[in-house]
Parts: structure tokens; sequence; C-alpha cells
């Protein structure tokens, strides 16, 4: 047996993996692209399939404005990000491959060639179909000088009461330099005829530059109604015709936007941060400084302005990106919320989300004593999550409730009823994860006000993100101190709860409780349990568990047994994982993968994967639950987690998967997999070229996935309405060709 000391060190090791951040990522693989596809390129394809949703018109023409919003939106991330990560290896000299065989440079001018290719179908699919569908059903984004006289006064008046105030011109010469610009904020910049002085010599240059920040306090799009219908004006164009207003005095000659993105990747060095919170604070302030990596330019943008702009922010060309329409398509989200409600029929069907079929009304902690409960969102509400809290913060036999919280929403119910429970004087631990990327200043708000409530909060592992999402409840119950839990493969998050496709367990069994004990002791001081009954953890634990497991059926299939492995996953990188499945097609494992986003392994191909499938399903809801499946000899072991296949998951952040053992609990889980396996509208499948596809539908069945899980939910309350036997999830029929 593994002694404590050994596993200390194992995990002090484990947590300085964190600070190598992509360096580590599948270290000692053997380069070969071959057998794995890169991982940066495996993320442009899935924002490609993002893309064909906005593009395909059979999908709802309000949802296609969205799907497109959100390319965009993903794009940026992916920039500031996973870009930068690369540029920081070039620049750190760092030439070794990755397990594609592509050096960080080689996989730069590659994300570049991509990149351009799929803006260019971005502006394609905006101007040539999503404008001109959306007028046809008159709904008008206008630039300014396509507005009609009623439309200019009031677009006029804005400006005068509204825009004009918040705005601050910037000239720049010798006394006033080019000022620092904000990461992902549109902005405008433009060349200034100055007149001169009489004292001055005729033919002094009197051409001057300025530029200005777009406000973010205020909507993107001005609204306007009339008669046959609803026009929107992107602020930029009503401020772009102001231009004189705001340099008084000044020509305008030339005009145009653009928008710069950052390094925003935290450099955050934890061993010698003193504290925690705080050395966080001061990085997320400073992230709005970063290296420059990208620069967006509106392309009708004056040469001049252009150079001076190349020259201001020093951005080499290949890194300057133009469009052929406005910058920053994020703005469409915002014209779905806008639009949405008054124009039902240009989106999806309404599904309002069931109510949880496994629970009823009484008391919660009953109902989970007497068996486990599943809940599947957002085809069920999030409202089991916030009743659990709810009732452990007022229930006067509840002693303790210890809790990991990743991203929370704004407004979260669940940070209220913790502070609500410690002022009940109960024991609250909390731990908020601060390096949540893009969350860090909402948790580091959230932790502040919990300590001030009176909860003991703490920051996880020195150089380990904390991922998972386990609740501990600690009740005194009429034959003593029972734990109930909570165990979910997604945040606890009342809002993406609503779009997250996302799977929770509540159980009071012995072993999970005792697990759990052991893990929020091992979080909050030194405490390494000798074994685990039920939950197993990374860094320490997960990946042996997952070759033991797909080790046996490689096994199984060499003794001519029936093998099979199903998993449902966000992204699958691990090289070491993708090469235990490799074996095992080889060995005869059938092998089925749901895989949303990044894929780096290479199915289909002969000797090597030639008995695995993988495919990716896009759909209204964004598929986040992670599901794991070993055929084991016909037991079928069926396990949920908050962790991918991907190297920081596994090595590089505090994870937890626990098994489903409940029989009705597990036929839902199976359910939820059978009926993805079958999709056959939402399913990109993944070739041996790493390109994907969707299925000819011609003469097959049409089955979408999502849709049929919401007439799952929906049946199911039916007949819990009707007083049936509701611990046992019954599935709908197939759906009709």
């Amino acid at each position: 047996m593994t002694t404590k000391k050994t596993k200390s060190k194992k995990l002090a090791k484990a947590a300085k993996l964190e600070t190598l951040h992509m360096l580590s990522d599948n270290a000692g693989i053997a380069a070969d692209g071959e057998r794995f596809i890169n991982r940066e390129l495996s993320w442009l394809d899935f924002n490609d399939r993002i893309l064909a949703e906005a593009r395909d018109t059979r999908n709802p023409l309000l949802e296609r404005a969205k799907f497109l919003s959100i390319t965009a939106s993903n794009l940026d991330e992916f920039y500031v990000v996973r870009v930068a990560s690369l540029k920081d290896m070039v620049n750190a000299n760092y030439t070794e491959k990755d397990f594609s065989g592509l050096t960080a440079a080689e996989q730069l001018d590659l994300i570049a060639e991509k990149v351009r290719q799929s803006v260019a179908l971005q502006y394609s699919t905006y101007t040539r179909s999503l404008i001109p569908s959306l007028r046809a059903r008159d709904i008008r984004i206008l630039d300014y000088a396509e507005l009609d006289a009623r439309a200019i006064s009031l677009a006029d008046e804005y400006f005068r009461s509204t825009l004009y105030p918040i705005l601050t011109p910037m000239a720049v010469d010798s006394s006033r330099p080019f000022p620092l610009i904000y990461n992902r904020r549109l902005n405008l910049c433009a060349i200034l005829e100055i007149p001169s002085p009489a004292s001055e010599e005729e033919g002094e240059d009197n051409v001057r530059y300025a530029t200005l920040q777009i406000p973010s306090v205020v909507p993107r799009l001005f609204k306007i109604h009339d008669e046959t219908g609803v026009s929107f004006v992107p602020i930029e164009q009503i401020i772009q015709a102001h231009l004189d207003s705001l340099f008084n005095g000044s020509r305008v000659i030339a005009s145009g936007f653009y928008r710069i993105m950052r390094n925003a990747d935290l450099d955050i060095d934890e061993d010698e941060a003193e504290d925690l919170l705080k050395e966080i604070e001061q990085q997320v302030r400073l992230r709005q400084w970063g290296e420059i990596i990208r620069l967006e330019l509106d392309d009708h943008l004056d040469i001049r302005l252009r150079s001076w702009l190349i020259e201001s922010l020093n951005i080499a060309d290949k890194d300057i990106f133009t469009a052929n329409g406005p910058l920053d398509l994020t703005f469409l989200m915002k014209l779905y919320s806008v639009t949405s409600s008054d124009y039902p029929d240009l989106c999806y069907p309404p599904f309002q989300a069931q109510p949880a079929s496994m629970f009823s009304d009484e008391n919660i902690f009953e109902q989970i004593r007497r068996k486990d409960r599943l809940v599947h969102h957002p085809y069920e509400t999030f409202d089991p999550v916030v009743t659990f809290i709810r009732e452990a913060a007022r229930d006067p036999r509840v002693l303790a409730i210890k809790q990991t919280l990743y991203r929370v929403s704004s407004r979260s119910p669940i940070i209220a009823y913790l502070a609500e429970a410690a002022q009940n004087g109960k024991q609250v631990m909390v731990l908020v994860e601060l390096k949540a990327r893009f969350d860090e200043e909402n948790n580091i708000n959230w932790a502040k006000m919990l300590e001030k409530a009176g909860c003991h909060v703490i920051y996880g592992l020195v150089g380990l993100k904390t991922h998972s999402k386990i609740t501990l409840v600690v009740r005194n119950d009429d034959d003593g101190i029972r734990r109930y839990l909570h165990l979910g493969t997604g945040n606890y998050n009342d809002i993406t709860a609503q779009i997250y496709t996302d799977l929770g367990l509540f159980t009071c069994s012995e072993p999970f409780g005792v697990d759990a004990s052991e893990f929020f002791n091992m979080l909050s001081g030194f405490a390494e349990p000798p074994e685990w009954r039920r939950l197993i953890p990374a860094p320490l634990w997960l990946r042996s568990f997952f070759e033991k497991r797909i080790q046996r059926e490689i096994q199984n299939a060499r003794d001519g047994k029936k093998a099979a492995i199903v998993a449902k996953v966000n992204s699958l990188v691990d090289g070491a994982i993708i090469g235990k499945l490799y074996e095992a097609s080889q060995a005869g494992v059938r092998i089925d993968l749901i895989v949303r986003g990044i894929c780096c392994l290479k199915p289909g191909v002969a000797g090597q994967s030639e008995n695995i499938t993988v495919r990716s399903i896009t759909g209204r809801f964004l598929e986040h639950s992670r599901i794991y499946y070993f055929y084991n000899e016909g037991y079928e072991d069926i396990y949920l987690s908050s962790a991918d296949w991907m190297p920081r998951n596994l090595d590089r952040r505090i994870e937890l998967l626990f098994p489903v053992e409940d029989p009705d609990c597990r036929k839902r889980v199976l359910d939820v997999l059978e009926v993805e396996l079958n999709d056959t509208v939402r399913s990109h499948f993944l070739r041996a070229d790493g390109t994907y596809h969707k299925m000819d539908l011609r003469g097959k069945i049409k089955l979408d996935s999502q849709l049929e899980l919401c007439r799952f939910a929906v049946l199911a309350n039916e007949r819990k309405r009707e007083d049936l036997d509701t611990r046992t999830f019954i599935p709908a029929e197939p759906a009709e060709k």
C-alpha cells in the first residue's frame, strides 16, 4: 500500500504541473500526425460546426443569429487564451513538437490560415444570408446612412442625449501619446485636418490622428420601431456620423473601426503569493494590458489609418484580420434577446424545463434517504439542487454543509443560502475556485461575501484548479448522523443549468458519504485517505482508474468476451488515453465516443481505430455532461464525472468521478446514451481524415436527441401526475420518419 508520505509527495508534484500549462500537455507522447489530430485545429473544427448551424437554413432564423454570435465569442476566447499560450511558447524559443507533430510556430501559421477562412465564412453568412433573411421578416440592421428622416432624427437625439456625454475622443500628437487600448473593446479611429495657425508657415503638416472607445455601458444596437417592423443601427455608426461634433473645429478626413485582443492568461506564482485572493485580483486588473496578439480592422479602413494603427500598436501583418461587416459579431446575441419574444416563430419551439421526475414536494432529505435520485438539466429544472441547499440551510437537524464552487451565476441563490446557513449557526465550508478563467472577479466577490457571512472559505490546493462539483450535507437524523450528497457533471450555476446538459446525483449512501468527508478533509487540510470506496478523485487516482477499466475491456475482448466502451465528454485530448483506446480497438473492443468539442483521436483507421466511432452533437443546448460506460462482462459500469479526457483534468485539477448504482438512475443514464448514439439530426461524425460530416437522412429515421430528451422529460412528468410508478424512467417510442 502506498504510504501517506509518498502520496503527499505525489500531490505536491501534481500541483507543480499546473505552472507548466501547455508545455506539459501530453509530455512524453511521441509526435505522430498519423495517430493524433492537433488540439487547436480540432477546436477550430468545433467552432466551424457551430458556424454550420448558423448557415443551416433548417434552423430558425434568430437561432442562426445566436449560433453566429457564439462562434465569434468562442473565437475571441480561443485567441486570448490558446493562441496567446502558443505565442508565449514561440517567444520562449520552445521548439518541441506537440503529439500531432507540429511546433508552436507551425500551429500558429495553420491557425491563422484556418481562422481567415472561418472569419470570411462568418461574414459571408452575416451579409449574404442572415441580413437579407432578417429584412424579409422586417428585422433590419442598418447603417446610419440607410436610415430615413424619422430614424435619423431619433438616432441624432440619442447621440446628443446619451452617447455624446459618455464619449472620450482622444487626439494623438507629440504631447498626447497613443492611449492604452482595452482588450476586446470596439474602437473608432480617425484622421483629422486641423486649421493651421496664421503664424505657421504655409504647408506645415496639419494632419492629426485620433481614437475613441465605443462605449460598452450602453446597448450596442439602437432600436427604432416603425409601422413595418423594427430597425437597429449599431451605435458605432451613429458615433461615426457625428465625429465633426466630437472634434469640433477639425475636418474629419477618414474614419473606421478596430479592435484588439490581448494575452489574457493569468501569470500567478502561487508559491510566492502571500495572499492568493489579492494576487488574483491584481492579475485580473492587469489582464486588460497583456500583449496584443490580434488586431481586427474594418476592411474598408483608410490605408493611412491602417499604417498608423500597425505602427502604434506594434503588431505584425500576420496578426491582422479584416472583416467585411461590423466588427465583433457577438452583438447578435443581444439581437436575439430583444427580438425573440416578438418573433417566436423565428426561434426554437419553446420548452419549459420540467419538474424533476424523481422528486416530489415532500421533504428532500426523506426522499434521498429512501433511494438515490437523478436529475437531468436543462430538461429538468435546477430546483432540486437549490432546494437541497436551501433546506440544508434552514433545517435545524443539519449540522454542516461543505461545497465546491467553480462557476456560479452573478445572482446565485446557492451563495445566498450558504450565507444563510452560516448565519443560522451551521458549520459551512466552501471551496471557491478563484482561478476559474474569466470568472475570477465574480468568484472573488462571492468569496468575500461568504467570509463576511461566517463561512469558512478556502481557495483550493496550490497549483491545482478545483473543478469537482460536490455538496455534502451532514444531518442529525433520528437514527444518527447521516451524510447527504449532491454530485454533478456541471457547475452550481442556475443560469447555465438552463442551457447546459448536465446530470446530477443525490445520494445518502454511506460509502459515498465517507468518501465525501475524506475528500473535503483532503481539500481543507493534509488528510489523505488510504482508499476510496466510491469516489475517484484526480489528479492522483483518476488516470490510473480509467486505464485499468479500459485494460479490463481489452482483456475481455482478447478472451473472446463481449467488450464495449461508451464515453460522452466535452473534449478528448489526452494522448495516453487515446493510445489505450487504440489498443482496445485493435483488441476488438467496440468504442462509441460522443465528443462535443476537441477530439484528437482519429477514428476508423485500419489497424488502429476501425472499431471506434466519434460523433459531436450541436443543438439548442450545449452538451456538457461527462458519462463513462464500460460493459464489464454485462455488469455495465456507469460513471459520471466533472472530468474530461484531457491532461489538465487528469493531471492538474481536482476532479471527481462517481458510479451510478441505483437501478432507476442507471436506466436513465443508459437512456441518455442510447438516444444520443441514435441521433441522426444533430450529430456530426468524425472521419479518419479529421473532417466532420452530417448523416444523409434520405430513407433514415430522423431523430434529434435533444428534442427526444425534451419529450422524455414531459412524458415522465405526465406519468408522474397520473400517479404511476415514477421510480422507473420509461423512454418514449422512436421518432417517426
